[in-house]
């Protein structure tokens, strides 16, 4: 194991210790609703933004200091790149870790070329997950940096860029079965439009059905049990993209009956930019059966653009708990810090001081979602504000047993609604009340 980081390991001090270093709230075997803090969260870490990113802005280049990375595009630097972040992983405690193909290893001229070298370091991926203990949470492939997805890649007007993202992902699916990965997911950075003066979108979106199809079958032909993830998210950089929020998604897969084959990995900072709270995308795509993963982060929500800041807005970590505790838990996915250091954060330490922050955000979100269920008040407001309809007649209504004519005849005897009170600040009250003492 290689030595880039002055720690030997990210312990549990609890809330008083002021050590930087150190868990204050994350305790990974403390039970919380019966299971261990770690089976509740699942933490995962983003090799793109550990790894890869620079920590450059359009005003600047990158400050990220990295000495495990010499800047070259060699096999060697891929490598070494891997060893680096498996010591990230184990030191920190994480216990899984996701990746796009081009983020571990390089495109080289052909694609017989590209696809030696990443099953060079898939092999060394996988010696070091034996030897950690360190999972693969779920790959993806990298279907937008590269010139020729310009104007797509499942939906480019152009068929030899859809070829090429179909050999891609074919690889990108198999190296993922190889390490064991328990999903993939399918972020389209490029699925939509510019504008649609120059787009058939009925054609480009039929485009992206195939694709997807593909995948499916291929997955059934390699073996592969792993759960496949569509990840929304609405514009940027595209003025409309496809996958525009958890809503648009689940029409999709049902419109091309792909619902059955796919959950959803959910980003926070997506939900923003499609002007919705992360709780309401992730309450969709619960109701719908379809919640898969989470993309752990947070946005600057008048910024307008995807800052992939590291959550430690305990108040929305709990909102998100709240819905993975409803769910009764993730089975295949997890909480992905797909979140970047901020630009003067640049010291190799700082990935530790990053990923701690957000993994207490979460471990005190898991406390106070979980005291706030206990507590009761507010499920039991809820179901109460929704009990006339367990009447006979609410249950015949929903049943599908009612026609408008008999509605339209209970409607001239039965009383009049007496509506009750919302009882919004009570219930935000309770839930300052939970984050304040649980």
């Amino acid at each position: 194991m290689s030595d880039f980081f002055p720690v030997s390991g990210i312990a549990y001090e609890g809330p008083k210790s002021d050590n930087p270093l150190a868990f204050k709230f994350y305790d990974a075997d403390a039970l919380v609703e019966g299971k261990p803090m770690s089976g509740h969260l699942r933490f995962a870490a983003a090799y793109w933004h550990c790894m890869r990113n620079p920590l450059s802005d359009p005003f600047g280049e990158g400050t990220a200091l990295m000495p495990w990375d010499d800047g070259s595009d060699t096999l060697d630097n891929a490598l070494r790149r891997v060893e680096a972040f498996f010591e990230f992983l184990e030191k920190c405690r994480i216990p899984f870790y996701c990746f796009h193909d081009r983020d571990i290893s390089p495109e080289r001229g052909t694609i017989a070329e590209t696809e030696k070298d990443l099953d060079k370091v898939v092999e060394r991926l996988g010696i070091l997950q034996g030897e950690t203990g360190r999972k693969l949470l779920w790959g993806t492939a990298n279907l937008f940096t590269h010139r020729r997805y310009a104007q797509g890649a499942a939906t480019s007007p152009e068929l030899g860029a859809f070829l090429q993202a179909a050999a891609q992902v074919k690889k990108a699916l198999e190296v993922t079965h190889a390490l064991g990965g328990e999903g993939y997911t399918f972020w389209g950075g490029r699925e939509g439009y510019a504008t649609l003066l120059n787009t058939d979108q009925k054609r480009e979106r039929e485009q992206l059905a195939a694709f997807l199809h593909l995948a499916v079958d291929h997955k059934k032909t390699i073996g592969f049990k792993g759960q496949f993830y569509i990840e929304p998210k609405p514009q940027e950089p595209t003025t409309h993209q496809y996958d525009s929020d958890a809503e648009a998604c689940l029409n999709f897969l049902r419109e091309f009956h792909l619902l059955e084959h796919f959950k959803l990995n959910l980003e926070t900072n997506h939900a923003t930019l499609a002007g919705h709270t992360m709780r309401h995308e992730m309450r969709t795509a619960r109701e719908a059966g379809a919640l898969g993963s989470v993309d752990a982060n947070q946005g600057t929500a008048h910024c307008g653009w995807d800052t992939d800041e590291f959550p430690t807005d305990v108040a929305l970590t709990t909102q998100i708990m709240l819905e993975l505790l409803a769910m009764g838990g993730f089975t295949t996915g997890g909480l992905n810090f797909d979140a970047k250091r901020r630009r003067d954060s640049f010291d190799p330490m700082d990935l530790f001081h990053s990923h701690i922050a957000g993994m207490d955000a979460f471990a005190r979100g898991l406390q106070v979602a979980a005291a706030l269920r206990a507590d009761g008040r507010i499920a039991r407001f809820v179901e109460a504000r929704y009990s006339s309809w367990e009447s006979d007649l609410g249950r015949k209504i929903m049943a599908s047993a009612a026609t408008l004519s008999e509605l339209h005849s209970e409607a001239q005897t039965h009383p009049m609604p007496e509506l009750k009170p919302g009882r919004q600040e009570v219930l935000e009250g309770i839930v300052n009340q939970a984050l304040a003492t649980a």
